[in-house]
C-alpha cells in the first residue's frame, strides 16, 4: 500500500475553485497544489493514463506506470493474463458545472480504426465503457427515450419537426405504431441524422423560435428549464434539441449509470465518481467547443429506446458498509464503502491491484496504522488486506479494481 498524488484536468465545463469537489480533493491530495478560485477543476484522474498519470508520494513522485512496469506482479495474475502488464482502468472524480458534450464511446474494434484514421482526435486504440456513481445530486442525459415519448415531444415542438422533416417523422411514427423495433431504430437514426446535419442557420432560427415561445410568450413546453439552461450555456448549438431525444436522469448519491459502447449520453451537472477502461476516446457531436464528429456518432449509435428506470445500474450489497458496482465488462468494478464512526472494518479482498480514494471523513488504515483523510488516494497490491479504523467520524471511500 502506498499514497498517490493524482492529476487534475481543468476543462471549461468544470466547477470553479472551492465549489469544485475535484478542487477540494485535489488540494487535500497534493500539498503542492494551490487552489485558485478563478480556475476550473473538472476531473481528478487516478491511474496510469499518460494524459494524467498518478505519482507515488514516498518514491519522490515516481510515476505509478513506471513502478508497475518494474513490478508487474502487483497487478495480480488474472489481470496480467487478460490485460498484460498495465492497469486496465482509469478512476476519476468529476465536478460538472455546465453540460458536457453529446457523446458516445467506441468499442475496441472501432476505437482502433478511429485511432489509426484520426490519432489527433482519438488518442488511443482502446474502448471506453464507463460508470458514473453520484457523490452529490447528479444530472445526466442517457440513452434514447422510449419512442412514444420522442414522438409526442416532436409533435409538441414544431421547430424540432421542421429540422427533422415531416417524411422522416412520419416514418418514425408509423414504426412506433407498428411496434416494429427494427423499423424504429432505422427511422430514429434518420430523424437524428437529419437534426444533427441541419443547416447551422436553420438550427439557430429554430432554437430562437422555441426560446421565444418559452421565455417571451410563456408557452408551456416540456423540459423547458433544461432547454433554456443548455441554450444559455451553448447558444445556437444543435445539442440543445438533442436533449429532447434522450432520457433525463437525476441521480441521488450512490445511484449509478453504466454506459456501454455506442450509447449516447451527456452529463449536465453535479459531482460523481467515474470509472472506465483506460482510454480517452470520445466521439462528440454537440454542446461542446471541441472537435465534433457528427458522421461517426450518427453511424455508431445503438438507437436503443428504453425508459429512464432502465438506465440505472444497480449495485449489489456486500455487507452493511459496502456496495459493489460490477458492470458487464472485465476492465473495472467499483466498491462504495461508508463506515460508521468508532468501527473497525476489513475491506472485501480483491484479486487485482486497486486504487482507493477517501471522499469524506478520516480514519487509520492498518497494518501498520496509516492515517487517511478526505483527499487521500492509495494504491493496493493484488490480494493486499486492508482494515479501516474510524474514530469520531464516519468515512466514505470508493475503490476501483478488476473483478476477474
Amino acid at each position: 500500500m502506498f499514497d498517490l498524488i493524482c492529476s487534475i484536468q481543468s476543462y471549461a465545463w468544470g466547477k470553479f475553485g472551492s465549489s469544485s469537489r475535484v478542487g477540494q480533493l485535489g488540494a487535500k491530495n497534493d500539498s503542492k497544489f494551490v487552489l485558485k478560485e478563478e480556475e476550473s477543476y473538472a476531473e481528478l484522474w487516478m491511474g496510469t493514463h499518460p494524459k494524467g498519470p498518478s505519482m507515488i508520494v514516498d518514491l519522490e513522485r515516481c510515476l505509478l506506470a513506471d513502478y508497475i512496469a518494474g513490478k508487474p506482479e502487483i497487478l495480480g495474475s488474472k489481470v496480467r493474463e487478460q490485460f498484460g502488464n498495465d492497469l486496465p482502468f482509469l478512476f476519476k472524480v468529476l465536478s460538472v458545472r455546465t453540460a458536457l458534450s453529446i457523446q458516445a464511446h467506441p468499442n475496441k474494434e472501432h476505437a482502433a480504426l478511429l485511432h489509426k484514421a484520426m490519432p489527433e482526435h482519438y488518442p488511443d486504440d482502446n474502448h471506453k465503457p464507463e460508470m458514473a456513481i453520484a457523490i452529490t445530486p447528479f444530472e445526466a442525459l442517457c440513452g434514447f427515450r422510449p419512442v412514444a415519448e420522442i414522438v409526442d415531444t416532436v409533435q409538441e415542438i414544431p421547430e424540432l419537426l421542421n429540422l427533422i422533416g415531416l417524411d422522416s417523422f412520419n416514418a418514425l411514427l408509423s414504426a412506433a405504431q407498428q411496434n416494429d423495433n427494427l423499423k424504429v431504430k432505422i427511422s430514429l437514426r434518420k430523424c437524428f441524422e437529419n437534426l444533427m446535419t441541419s443547416n447551422e442557420q436553420s438550427v439557430k432560427n429554430c432554437l430562437s423560435s422555441l426560446l421565444d415561445r418559452i421565455q417571451q410568450k410563456g408557452e408551456h413546453v416540456s423540459r423547458s428549464e433544461l432547454f433554456v439552461r443548455t441554450h444559455g450555456q451553448f447558444p445556437g448549438d444543435v445539442g440543445c434539441f438533442v436533449t429532447y431525444f434522450l432520457n433525463y436522469i437525476k441521480l441521488q448519491p450512490g445511484e449509478a449509470l453504466f454506459l456501454g459502447p455506442n450509447e449516447i449520453h451527456a452529463y449536465i451537472s453535479g459531482d460523481c465518481m467515474e470509472c472506465m477502461a483506460c482510454s480517452d476516446n470520445v466521439v462528440r457531436s454537440g454542446l461542446t467547443p471541441k472537435f465534433k464528429d457528427v458522421t461517426t456518432l450518427c453511424q455508431m449509435l445503438t438507437y436503443r429506446c428504453e425508459s429512464t428506470e432502465k438506465q440505472l445500474f444497480e449495485p449489489s450489497k456486500l455487507d452493511e458498509f459496502t456496495l459493489e458496482y460490477d458492470p458487464p465488462v472485465p476492465d473495472f468494478s467499483v466498491q462504495r464503502t461508508l463506515i460508521a464512526a468508532s468501527t473497525s472494518y476489513t475491506l472485501p479482498s480483491v484479486e487485482s491491484a486497486s486504487i482507493l480514494i477517501v471522499v469524506e471523513g478520516d480514519a487509520t488504515i492498518s497494518s501498520p496504522d496509516h492515517p487517511v483523510r478526505e483527499g487521500s488516494i492509495l494504491f493496493f497490491d493484488a490480494n493486499e488486506k486492508c482494515t479501516v479504523n474510524t474514530k469520531t467520524n464516519s468515512i466514505l471511500l470508493f475503490r476501483a479494481f478488476c473483478k476477474l
